[in-house]
C-alpha cells in the first residue's frame, strides 16, 4: 500500500530521547536555581563564597536535597523512558501479535498498521504482502490437491469398473485395449504431476539455452499431430538466449505448442510460434486460432485440471496440466506468463524470461 514519506524510527527515537534529556536538564537546573535562591534568602554570603569549599551546614543542607532530586530524576527518567519506549515500539508489538496469529493458522489476519511510512510501517506492509501471497498459495495448493485426487481416482475407478464387467461377461480383448488407454492416461497424469512438482521446488541447475531452437524442435515433434488435425504451424523469430533447465524449458515450449494445436479450429487452423530478444528479457510467443474466449475463461486456463470453466476431457486434450506446468516452470525461472484472448478467436500466450 502506498504511503507518504515520514520520519524514520531511528530519527524518532533520537528526537524523543534528546527531548527527554533536555527536559530532565531543565528540571535539574531549575532545582539547583531554587536551591540557591532558598539559601540566599537565609542570609548566606555572596555567590563566590557559595562556590568555595562549603561548610558543614551547607553540606547538611545540600546533600539530602541533592539526593532527593537525583532519586526523583531517576524515577522520572525510568517512567518517562518506559512510556516513550512503549509508544515507539507499539507497532512492533502489533506486528508480533499478528505473527503469532498467523503462526496459529489464521492467514487471513492482516496488520494494516496506520500512519506515515517508516521502518515499522514498511515491515508491516511487507508482512501483510507475505501473508496475502501465502494465503493465496495455500488456497491454490488445496484446490490442486482436491483436483489431483479427483483426477487420479478417475482412472482407478474406470479400471475397477472394466475389470468387474470383464469378470462378469468374460470379455478380454476389448478390456485389454481399454485398460491400456486408461493406464496411459494415468501415467501421463503422474508424469505431469512430477514435472509440476519439480518446477515448483526449483530443483534444477541453470544452463544456457536457446528458446528459438526449442521452439523449432517442439514444432517438429508435434508436426504429425498438427497434420492430423489440419493445423499449420509456423515458427519464426530471432535468437532468444536464456538461462535455466533445458528439460523444463523444452517441456514449457512443447506444452504451449501442443495446447495451441489441440485447442484450435476443427479445420484449417493455424499456430504461430515466435521468439524475440529484448535488452533484459527474451520472449516466446505462441498464438493460435480457435474459438472466441472471454477474459474470465482465459483467467482460468492456467488453473490445474481446468480448461476454461469445464473439467478436463479425455483424448488428445491432455490431463489439464499443460498451462499450469507452463506457469509453474516460468515462475521457477523468474519469468512471467501473459494470456490474452484474440479478437478473431484463439489465444495469445507470451512467456518472458530473464535474458
Amino acid at each position: 500500500m502506498g504511503r507518504p514519506p515520514g520520519l524514520s524510527v531511528r530519527l524518532k527515537l533520537t528526537l524523543s530521547y534528546a527531548g527527554f534529556t533536555m527536559l530532565a536538564s531543565v528540571v535539574l537546573l531549575g532545582a539547583m536555581w531554587l536551591f540557591l535562591l532558598y539559601y540566599q534568602r537565609l542570609g548566606l554570603e555572596t555567590m563566590p563564597v557559595v562556590i568555595s569549599p562549603p561548610g558543614r551546614a551547607l553540606i547538611r543542607a545540600f546533600v539530602p536535597s541533592a539526593i532527593a532530586v537525583l532519586v526523583f530524576m531517576l524515577v522520572f527518567g525510568l517512567a518517562g523512558g518506559w512510556f516513550l519506549a512503549g509508544r515507539m515500539l507499539a507497532p512492533l508489538t502489533r506486528i508480533t501479535d499478528a505473527t503469532r496469529t498467523a503462526a496459529a493458522g489464521s492467514l487471513s489476519h492482516r496488520v494494516r498498521l496506520p500512519g506515515r511510512r517508516d521502518e515499522f510501517r514498511e515491515l508491516a506492509d511487507a508482512f501483510d504482502t507475505m501473508l496475502e501471497r501465502l494465503e493465496s498459495h495455500v488456497a491454490a495448493q488445496r484446490r490442486f490437491a482436491a483436483n489431483a485426487s479427483h483426477e487420479l481416482r478417475t482412472p482407478l475407478t474406470v479400471t475397477r469398473t472394466l475389470l468387474d464387467v470383464a469378470r462378469r461377461d468374460g470379455e478380454a480383448g476389448e478390456l485389454v485395449e481399454r485398460l491400456h488407454v486408461v493406464n496411459t492416461r494415468a501415467i501421463e497424469l503422474t508424469e505431469a504431476l512430477l514435472v509440476l512438482s519439480r518446477a515448483g521446488q526449483r530443483a534444477f541447475t541453470r544452463e544456457d539455452v536457446e528458446l528459438s531452437l526449442m521452439a523449432e524442435e517442439a514444432a517438429e515433434t508435434l508436426l504429425p499431430l498438427a497434420e492430423k488435425r489440419g493445423v499449420t504451424v509456423e515458427t519464426l523469430g530471432d535468437p532468444a538466449p536464456a538461462a535455466g533447465s533445458p528439460a523444463l524449458l523444452q517441456q514449457l515450449t512443447t506444452n504451449l505448442v501442443h495446447n495451441a494445436i489441440v485447442h484450435n479450429l476443427p479445420a484449417d487452423g493455424a499456430v504461430w510460434v515466435t521468439t524475440a530478444a529484448q535488452p533484459g528479457t527474451v520472449e516466446l510467443t505462441v498464438e493460435n486460432t480457435g474459438e472466441k474466449l472471454t477474459p474470465h475463461e482465459v483467467s482460468t486456463l492456467a488453473e490445474p485440471f481446468l480448461r476454461g470453466a469445464e473439467r478436463t476431457r479425455s483424448g488428445h486434450d491432455g490431463v489439464g496440466l499443460g498451462l499450469a506446468i507452463v506457469d509453474s516452470i516460468t515462475q521457477a525461472h523468474d519469468g512471467t506468463v501473459t494470456l490474452v484472448p484474440r479478437a478473431e478467436g484463439g489465444l495469445l500466450v507470451t512467456v518472458r524470461l530473464p535474458r
